[in-house]
C-alpha cells in the first residue's frame, strides 16, 4: 500500500504541475519524459505483487526518481543529534539509508557538504540549542564558496514547525519529519539544483523494521534498538504523539534479529527504546496470553491493547540471543506496568535491574491535570511491588516543576515523593509550554519563571543529597562493571555497573580467568570493589575479569563476593 500510495502521489503531481505550467522540473519535456517513464514502468500489479511476497530490498523504495535527481557525487554528511536515546537510534537508521545510497560521513565540519541536524521538541531549551546551532551552519555555509553546502533538520522539531523552518531559517534546504527518513535521498537530491524540500507526514505503519541501522559509532559497546514509535497516552503537557504519531510496534522477529547482529558485532549491551515500552504489542503475532496489572488506581485515555505478543514476549526472547549481553528498556509508563515483566526480570541475570519509573508529579492534583492516570498513592503502590518482586532494584524517574497551576503545597508533594522513593537516577526539568498540546489549548502557563527555577534547583538539591547517601552505602560492596572507555579529565577506566551508574577504576592489569594479569579493555566485564562515592560516580577497585553469567552465578553462591 506505501507504494501504491507513494505512485498516486507522484501521478498526482505530475499531472497538477503540468496544468497549471509549474516549473518544478526545468522544462516541459522533462515532464513529458517523466509520463514516458511511468508508461515504461512496473504498474499497479507490480506493487501488490512485491508486496504480497514482502519482498524487502537493499535500498529504500523511491518511486521514478530521475537519474538527473539523484547525486552522483559522493557527498560527506555530518550528523549533530540533540535529544533522547530515541533520536541517536533514528540517526543510525538515517545513516543505513543514506551510506545505501552511496553518501559518505565525516566527523570534521569543513569537510562536509551536507549538515543533518537531528531535533528534539521536548523542551523549549532543547529548541533552543538548535536555533543556536543553526546561527553557526547558517555563517558556515555563507562561508564556504569553494562548494555548495546543504543544511537538513531532522526529527521533531522539523515535524513540529514544518515550513516554518523554511520560511524562518532560509539556510535550512531540507526539512524532514520523524516518519519521512526514507525519503531523505529524494529530498537531498532536489535541493541540488536550487529547490527547498519538505516532507513531515506521518504514518501509522512507519517502524522501520525492514531497515537494519548503521552504527555512528562502531566502537561502542552498547547500541539502541527502537521498539515501537509514537505515543497514545496523550499527557496533557506532552508534544511526542504530535511530533512522532500514533503508538505502533516492530514485529518481534525483526528485533530479535537486530539484537542478534549487534551480539555477532561484539556489543555487550542494548537499550530496547519505546515511548511507553509497556503497551508494546506485536500484534502480527497471535497469543493467547493477557498481562497482569499489578496495582489498582490506574487508567488510560485509550483502550488497552489485547492479543498479540507483549512486552514480556519481548523481553524473554531478547535475553535468550546472548546471556552476556546486557538488557535494558526505556520507557516504562507506570500506569500499566504488568507483573509479567517484573518477572522475567528478577528471574533473568542479564536483563538490568535498573526500571525506570516516571512519576513527573508528586502531588496527586498535578497528576490529574497532567493526565498521568494515576494517583500518587497509586505510584506508591506500585514502587512497594516493584521492590518487594526484584530485590535491590534500583528507580530512574522524571519529574517537572511548575506545571499549569501547581501551587507550592504541591510542589512540597513531590519534594516529599522523592524523599520517600529512592531514585538512583532523576532527570528533572521545569515546566516548558509546547504549542498543540492539550495544555497549550486548555491551561495557562501561570507559574513565573523564576518560581520553576527556584523549584528546580530545590529538586537537585534533594536529588543529589539522596544519591550521596545511595551511593555512600555501595562502598564495601562489589559491582560488576562493563567497562566502556577512558575518562577524559582523569584517565582513569570508565564503565557503568547493573544500575547505570559510573564507576571509576585506575589503570592497571587485572587478574584473569586463567590466573593471570591482563589490561582491561572495552567490553570487558570487570568484578569492582567499591571504595568511594560521589553523587554521580563511584570509585573503586578492580579484583578480577569475569562474564556477566560467572559474576551473578558466583554472588549468589557466595564464592568469592
Amino acid at each position: 500500500m506505501l507504494y501504491i500510495r507513494r505512485l498516486q502521489r507522484l501521478s498526482k503531481l505530475i499531472s497538477s504541475a503540468s496544468s497549471s505550467n509549474c516549473r518544478c522540473y526545468s522544462d516541459t519535456q522533462r515532464f513529458a519524459s517523466v509520463k514516458e517513464k511511468l508508461k515504461q514502468g512496473p504498474g499497479l500489479k507490480d506493487f501488490i505483487t512485491e508486496s504480497s511476497q514482502s519482498v524487502i530490498t537493499d535500498r529504500p523504495f523511491i518511486p521514478y526518481l530521475l537519474e538527473n535527481d539523484r547525486i552522483k557525487t559522493k557527498r560527506r554528511v555530518f550528523f549533530d543529534v540533540y535529544g533522547c536515546q530515541m533520536n541517536l537510534n533514528d540517526t543510525d537508521i538515517v545513516w543505513s539509508i543514506l551510506k545505501k545510497e552511496g553518501f559518505e560521513k565525516t566527523e570534521v565540519e569543513e569537510e562536509a557538504d551536507i549538515f543533518l541536524v537531528m531535533t528534539c521538541a521536548i523542551r523549549e531549551g532543547a529548541e533552543t540549542k538548535i536555533w543556536h546551532r543553526l546561527d553557526h551552519l547558517r555563517g558556515f555555509k555563507r562561508r564556504a564558496k569553494d562548494r555548495s553546502v546543504k543544511i537538513g533538520i531532522l526529527g521533531c522539531m522539523a515535524e513540529r514547525l514544518k515550513e516554518k523552518l523554511i520560511e524562518k531559517e532560509k539556510a535550512v534546504d531540507v526539512v524532514a519529519g520523524p516518519d519521512s527518513y526514507r525519503d531523505l535521498p529524494r529530498l537531498l537530491a532536489l535541493t541540488e539544483n536550487g529547490q527547498q524540500a519538505v516532507n513531515v507526514l506521518l504514518s501509522l505503519d512507519e517502524t522501520y523494521a525492514d531497515v537494519v541501522p548503521v552504527r555512528l559509532n562502531q566502537d561502542s559497546v552498547s547500541a539502541f534498538i527502537s521498539i515501537m514509535r509514537g505515543c497514545d497516552n496523550m499527557c496533557t503537557y506532552c508534544i511526542v504523539p504530535f511530533t512522532r504519531g500514533r503508538e505502533r510496534s516492530r514485529p518481534v522477529s525483526s528485533i530479535v534479529d537486530e539484537v542478534r547482529q549487534l551480539a555477532d558485532q561484539g556489543v555487550k549491551e542494548v537499550t530496547l527504546l519505546g515511548q511507553n515500552v509497556n503497551s508494546y504489542r506485536d500484534v502480527t503475532q497471535t497469543t493467547e496470553k493477557f498481562d497482569t496489572h499489578l496495582a489498582k488506581g490506574f487508567k488510560t485515555v485509550y483502550k488497552t491493547k489485547k492479543g498479540g505478543m507483549r512486552f514480556a514476549d519481548l523481553l524473554d526472547k531478547v535475553s535468550s540471543v546472548d546471556p552476556e549481553m546486557r538488557i535494558r528498556f526505556t520507557a516504562a509508563h507506570p500506569k500499566d506496568f504488568p507483573e509479567e515483566v517484573l518477572q522475567i526480570i528478577s528471574e533473568r541475570p542479564n536483563i538490568c535491574k535498573l526500571l525506570h519509573l516516571p512519576a513527573q508529579s508528586g502531588s496527586s492534583a498535578v497528576l490529574e491535570r497532567m493526565r498521568r492516570g494515576y494517583t500518587r498513592e497509586a505510584y506508591l503502590q506500585l514502587v512497594h511491588e516493584v521492590k518487594t518482586t526484584i530485590p535491590g532494584v534500583g528507580l530512574s524517574t522524571d519529574m517537572i516543576c511548575g506545571f499549569c497551576g501547581e501551587t507550592e503545597e504541591e510542589f512540597e508533594e513531590t519534594l516529599s515523593l522523592m524523599e520517600m522513593v529512592d531514585y538512583n537516577i532523576a532527570f528533572l526539568f521545569p515546566y516548558s509550554m509546547r504549542e498543540k498540546t492539550t495544555a497549550y489549548r486548555r491551561y495557562k502557563d501561570d507559574v513565573p519563571d523564576h518560581i520553576k527555577k527556584e523549584r528546580h534547583n530545590r529538586m537537585l538539591e534533594v536529588y543529589r543529597r539522596k544519591c550521596q547517601q545511595l551511593n555512600e552505602a555501595e562502598i564495601g560492596n562489589t559491582h560488576l562493571v562493563l567497562v566502556e572507555g577512558i575518562a577524559k579529565k582523569s584517565g582513569n577506566i570508565l564503565g557503568r555497573n547493573e544500575l547505570y551508574l559510573r564507576v571509576v577504576f585506575e589503570q592497571t592489569d587485572v587478574l584473569a580467568e586463567d590466573g593471570g594479569l591482563r589490561p582491561v579493555k572495552p567490553g570487558d566485564y570487570v568484578a569492582v570493589k567499591i571504595v568511594g562515592a560521589r553523587s554521580a560516580t563511584l570509585r573503586g577497585v578492580p579484583l578480577y575479569h569475569t562474564s556477566l553469567c560467572d559474576f551473578y552465578r558466583e554472588k549468589q553462591w557466595g564464592e568469592r563476593c
